[in-house]
């Protein structure tokens, strides 16, 4: 899809460097997503990393692994193996962990070996021994991890900077986090152009934590404008991505994060409403292709996707209408039953005798 530079409107229909093309999708009811609440169940090989420490790999990774000092990102959700309580979940937050292997926090060592034996991609399952991770005294506080608990983390590596020196995000300077991050777009679009749809969205992810909310909330004027120039587009290119996988409701998620930003903008709106549709959400999606179409009225893919839901809402009218023609039309006449014949016998016999009686009673009183 083409780069739409607000407020100005262009056609949503082709492709420069910011911006990557999305399909038509269909009216194709998508599964909710379902939270987890309990360790997924592995059948992989365990791989000892340390004696506190093992691997079973849920989803194979690419590429190399990382090195002392390389800034890892990383989603992950993490239990008490006794108690299976789960005290952490950064896919809830949609925003990724950064971890310089070598500088973790002591608590986190377990999970660093973890990391640091992954590659770009993978996901895993870590079992850590409570040596390795809050040891003797737990946390009471967030997370609540009791005293000399295992834990159980599921993780998986986004991707990971080489820094000689371990430099954190936070260390460096606003030009080059917003650089850092470009470069991470850049190559996500590249991978996207080669169908290589979960390579790019780990890049787009990864320029989206160089942008996380602490770094933003500290920027104004011109600075923040660029940071946003970047952000965003991370955001709708990995929007694209999840709607090419069927995977609607991310989708709608990384939308709305930009029309958080910017309620007018067009391409989120457009994307949006495609995810949205997608999930039979027709009133819904009609209202942000509506939106859309107000600031880019004469883009053709807008007003395709809107005689789409009409069409849909047409077919849907016409299927219900068969479906319920009969319940409140007029009330059809009762057929006659057609009775059988030795029925009809047996009652002209009943008759003929009710009668013989009858006749005989009145003789009698004749008689008497």
């Amino acid at each position: 899809m083409e780069e739409v530079q607000e407020p100005q409107t262009q056609p949503l229909g082709g492709e420069n460097q910011d911006e990557i093309i999305t399909e038509s999708s269909a009216f194709v009811k998508g599964e909710p997503p379902q939270e987890v609440s309990n360790p997924p169940k592995v059948d992989s090989e365990i791989e000892v990393l340390h004696e506190n420490v093992t691997k079973q790999i849920i989803k194979e990774g690419h590429g190399q692994k990382p090195t002392k000092y390389s800034t890892c990102f990383f989603h992950y959700r993490a239990w008490t193996e006794n108690t299976q309580h789960k005290f952490e979940d950064t896919w809830d937050e949609q925003r990724p962990i950064e971890m310089i292997l070598g500088k973790e926090k002591k608590e986190l060592t377990g999970l660093a070996i973890g990391v640091g034996s992954m590659k770009a991609g993978e996901r895993a399952l870590l079992r850590v021994g409570w040596e390795l991770g809050y040891g003797k005294e737990g946390n009471f506080s967030f997370p609540n991890v009791p005293p000399m608990a295992d834990l159980v983390y599921e993780v998986e590596l986004i991707g990971f900077d080489e820094t000689k020196e371990g430099k954190p995000r936070s260390d460096m300077t606003v030009e080059e986090r917003i650089g850092a991050a470009d470069r991470r777009k850049m190559d996500g679009n590249a991978f996207f152009k080669e169908e290589k749809l979960e390579e790019a969205m780990q890049q787009y992810e990864m320029a989206i934590a160089y942008m996380g909310d602490d770094f933003m909330f500290q920027l104004f004027g011109k600075y923040r404008d660029m940071a946003l120039a970047v952000k965003n587009p991370c955001h709708l290119n990995m929007a694209a991505c999840l709607i090419k996988l069927n995977r609607y409701d991310e989708a709608i998620g990384q939308c709305s994060l930009v029309l958080s930003e910017d309620e007018n903008n067009v391409k989120a709106l457009f994307r949006r409403g495609k995810a949205r549709a997608a999930l039979g959400q027709t009133d819904a999606a009609r209202e942000d292709f509506l939106k859309a179409k107000k600031y880019a009225p004469e883009d053709k893919a807008i007003t395709k996707e809107l005689r789409s839901l009409a069409e849909h809402d047409k077919a849907l009218y016409q299927k219900q209408k068969e479906i319920y023609k009969g319940m409140f039309g007029p009330r059809p006449e009762p057929k006659p039953q057609q009775r059988n014949f030795l029925i009809l016998i047996w009652q002209w016999l009943v008759a003929v005798f009710h009668c013989l009686i009858m006749l005989f009673k009145r003789e009698r009183q004749k008689s008497d």
